[in-house]
């Protein structure tokens, strides 16, 4: 695969030059024997203009390897599709046909995923959602559209069930009314706005984003190296982010279901866990925390004794809570065997974090691809294998118990005073590509930046997780009632806002 695919680690950078340009054939061939064969992840693929054409740059990851593999071609305005042989590619060729206009001829369902104008500015200003639908005909066959307003305070999106009674035939889901542009934002830069750019692409993971743009820096800049314990204190933080957010979920899920015990108690301990991030990052969710080169905050071992105190008492309280929803038949009841996703669609599709680990695709970037901290510290992925809303319950709860543990070891080992790094600008590597993966909560965030012959990105793309697991939640409604959307939908809990960039 050598002369076909520039071959990286996680968060490293390269000449882009080195990237392989092959003809649009062997392109296509090079990535399906890729995923069919190799059992690479799609975790990327993109567009940027070049001269008068467009080039595009796949990334996959090898898990088995620990490798990340990046091959590219030129198009000018169409190009056998790729998502007729790997269905993971389908997300991904809509956004750039709706980018630039390129069309990628064969697609089974070509139609936009955020109603942006091309990147160009160019084109006639879209409604979002007004689109064609799949339509199921027959005399009993209704339509039931939810949103884009929901009850209480979510995020706006579509979802447009075409349903026989109350069974669920078919599912659509329509995005877009959070795009903000961040990529656009992110041309030319860094500069000091940017980080505070990528801890907002996803409010909720604003760690796992930010830790993707330092690492990416960083590979760019060997300069920036921050110190193991700040790597360690990133990882720490990480793992609160992720056990706030599980916790707040099993809370949601409890709800949804009416088991009100454990959604009380949980709404209450999920604010102790990010009253506790505050401790380390000076922020409830996380923001201001991490800089290329290490940390803003200087964290005392009076600090990290506090976290650890209140982790003795929080995770006590979490599991008493917990165990409620767990031994309670009727909860149980709802969630076995609903929404399922087998292990085939789930690598099919392509699937990650959480809800693949449900379905038993054993994927977790902090062990398949190591970065930082989590180098040195032995991960485990938690699997389960029906891939029903209660395999994915469980995945929570079980990384919950290991979150807490890799915290312990993490803070324990930290000795000393870790001091706040400056924050400035980095001078990048000309004409290079980087690429940087973690794993955030919800799963893979990977980002890859090209720069420029002045070190300035000329392309950014950022691939959050919830952008592989939309398709996910609309075949998990398959076959189920319209009254199982709700837990369905918390069990995914995916961020409109991360996918709508």
């Amino acid at each position: 695969m050598n002369n076909k695919f520039l071959i990286l680690a996680n968060s490293s950078s390269a000449a882009f030059a080195s990237v392989p340009l092959l003809s649009i054939g062997e392109f296509r061939t090079n990535l399906i024997q890729a995923v069919q064969e190799k059992h690479c992840r799609v975790s990327s693929f993109f567009a940027m203009p070049e001269k008068n054409d467009f080039r595009l740059i796949a990334v996959l990851a090898d898990d088995a390897a620990a490798k990340i593999y990046i091959t590219s071609a030129m198009t000018t305005e169409r190009y056998p599709s790729l998502t007729v042989d790997v269905p993971a590619f389908h997300w991904f060729e809509r956004e750039i046909h709706e980018q630039y206009g390129i069309l990628p001829e064969g697609h089974p369902w070509l139609k936009p995923i955020r109603f942006q104008k091309k990147e160009d500015g160019s084109g006639d200003k879209v409604q979002i959602g007004v689109t064609d639908y799949f339509q199921v005909k027959g005399s009993t066959v209704h339509e039931v559209a939810v949103g884009p307003v929901h009850a209480g305070v979510i995020e706006p999106g579509h979802f447009r069930f075409q349903c026989l009674g109350e069974e669920v035939m078919h599912l659509e889901i329509e995005l877009g009314y959070q795009h903000r542009g961040v990529e656009k934002m992110l041309l030319n830069a860094p500069d000091k706005k940017t980080i505070h750019i990528m801890e907002t692409v996803s409010g909720d993971s604003s760690i796992a984003h930010a830790t993707a743009y330092a690492q990416l820096i960083e590979s760019l800049d060997p300069s920036l190296v921050p110190s193991e314990n700040a790597r360690k204190l990133r990882a720490a933080a990480a793992e609160l982010e992720r056990i706030a957010n599980h916790t707040g979920d099993l809370g949601a899920l409890a709800g949804d279901v009416a088991f009100l015990p454990t959604a009380s108690y949980c709404g209450r301990i999920r604010g102790d866990y990010l009253n506790t991030t505050a401790i380390l990052c000076g922020n409830r969710f996380g923001r201001n925390f991490i800089v290329p080169g290490g940390i803003r905050q200087t964290i005392t071992p009076e600090n990290t004794a506090e976290i650890l105190k209140r982790l003795d008492t929080f995770q006590v309280e979490l599991n008493d809570a917990l165990h409620l929803m767990f031994d309670a038949p009727s909860v149980l009841d709802r969630f076995e065997n609903t929404g399922k996703v087998p292990y085939e669609t789930s690598v099919q599709i392509g699937m990650v974090g959480a809800a693949a680990r449900a379905s038993g695709d054993a994927q977790d970037i902090r062990k398949t691809h190591p970065y930082g901290a989590y180098k040195t510290i032995n991960t485990e992925p938690v699997v389960a294998g029906n891939g029903d809303v209660l395999s994915r319950a469980e995945i929570r709860y079980k990384e919950i118990e290991t979150s807490h543990q890799l915290l312990r070891n993490l803070l324990a080992e930290i000795k000393e005073t870790v001091e706040a790094v400056p924050m400035r600008e980095p001078v990048l590597q000309s004409n290079s590509i980087a690429v940087s993966l973690t794993e955030g909560w919800r799963g893979e965030v990977c980002h890859v930046a090209i720069t420029g012959p002045d070190g300035k990105f000329c392309r950014y793309k950022i691939t959050d997780p919830s952008f592989h697991n939309w398709f996910g939640l609309a075949l998990a409604l398959r076959g189920e009632a319209v009254s199982d959307f709700p837990i369905c939908n918390k069990s995914f809990n995916l961020s409109y806002c991360g996918h709508d960039l």
